[in-house]
């Protein structure tokens, strides 16, 4: 794989030159970016696979909900349905795509979920509403120059900075890492809980932010008890086989923090935003009878469960949250900051 990245590596220039070109066009104005009278806040990254953008925006939309009418805008990813759609209770995964559908059924009482390609119509739309919102997040945005944000939130992830890469498809970044130029804050995900001061400075160095920037350092937290079929804790499951079943860019800190718990398992894994077909259920549900014990158990992820529920009895999942290890109030009043600044302009 190695050598076939560095055999591509002229293909990586010149998506390089074409992205570069992109940027520099929309910063002199020859291609068309809209902005608008709310504050827009933009969540993504410059490398391709899971950086941790929904937990970010969950972690956003528990700061913001019980103060601003919040929506947030995705565009969608595996959906089947074309267009703006705005997300209701009779949407599948297949239909607005499984972060959208989370997004919903977590927070519906307090939040508005649409999707939309055109992230610029989806806006214009959801301004239509007969109660608009007063913040949109924009759900993996980052590289989507045709709406400006009123800030960018750029996410990195511990073990693959995207100062270390390069772009495709001889590394895995979207575009160039000068796009991180961009963001108002860089967030490092998925970082080990113990990583010291003297860790983080060293990467702070490395990333070498504008004097504007603040770089911080979030960690991902489980959930110690699950949801789904059953009422049960992390801590019951060692008494129990469990079938985990993933569809996610990275399962590894999962199957990390299950090994921490003592909690043995057999694993299917599948390819991200995998949607599962009626041969992929009964290779589970196989997979699922063949466990030894009567005390058996189908575990899944959050996400998963968007594209598994109803095609599976007996499925739980287990929720995360992204956790700032420190300074998470420094974060805070940046975001809160940046709103008030754009409401009263």
């Amino acid at each position: 794989m190695k050598l076939l990245r560095f055999l591509l590596f002229p293909f990586a220039v010149l998506y390089d030159a074409i992205t570069r070109i992109r940027n520099w066009f929309f910063n002199i104005g020859i291609l068309k970016s809209t902005s608008f009278d709310i504050p827009v806040i933009a969540v993504g990254n410059l490398s391709v696979g899971g950086t941790g953008k929904s937990p970010q925006i969950e972690y956003l939309i528990r700061l913001l909900k019980d103060d601003y009418k919040i929506a947030v805008l995705s565009r969608g990813y595996k959906r089947k349905t074309e267009g703006f759609q705005l997300v209701n209770d009779t949407h599948t995964a297949e239909d607005v795509g499984d972060e959208p559908l989370q997004f919903y059924k977590k927070f519906k009482k307090d939040i508005t979920v649409a999707v939309d390609a055109d992230r610029t119509n989806g806006i214009q739309q959801l301004l239509q509403n007969d109660i608009p919102p007063q913040v949109v997040l924009l759900d993996d945005a980052y590289q989507h120059r045709k709406v400006t944000a009123s800030s960018y939130i750029l996410l990195t992830k511990y073990n693959d900075l995207y100062v270390d890469d390069f772009v495709l498809p001889t590394g895995n970044l979207r575009e160039s890492r000068r796009g991180a130029k961009r963001a108002s804050v860089i967030v490092v995900t998925k970082c080990p809980e113990d990583l010291s001061k003297a860790a983080q400075e060293k990467i702070v160095r490395k990333i070498n932010p504008k004097s504007c920037q603040k770089v911080f350092f979030t960690t991902i937290a489980y959930d110690e008890d699950l949801k789904g079929t059953e009422e049960l804790a992390i801590s019951d499951l060692k008494d129990k086989e469990v079938l985990l079943v993933t569809g996610i860019a990275n399962p590894i800190p999962l199957l990390n923090f299950l090994k921490e718990k003592k909690v043995g398992f057999k694993h299917l894994n599948f390819p991200d935003h995998h949607n599962f077909t009626q041969q992929d259920i009964s290779t589970i549900k196989k997979s699922f009878e063949e466990l030894p014990s009567e005390q058996k158990i189908i575990l899944t992820t959050e996400k998963d469960y968007m594209r598994l529920e109803g095609k599976i009895d007996g499925l739980n999942y287990i929720s995360i949250k992204s956790k700032f290890l420190s300074e998470d109030e420094i974060f805070d009043s940046l975001v809160l900051e940046e709103i008030r600044r754009v409401k009263t302009k």
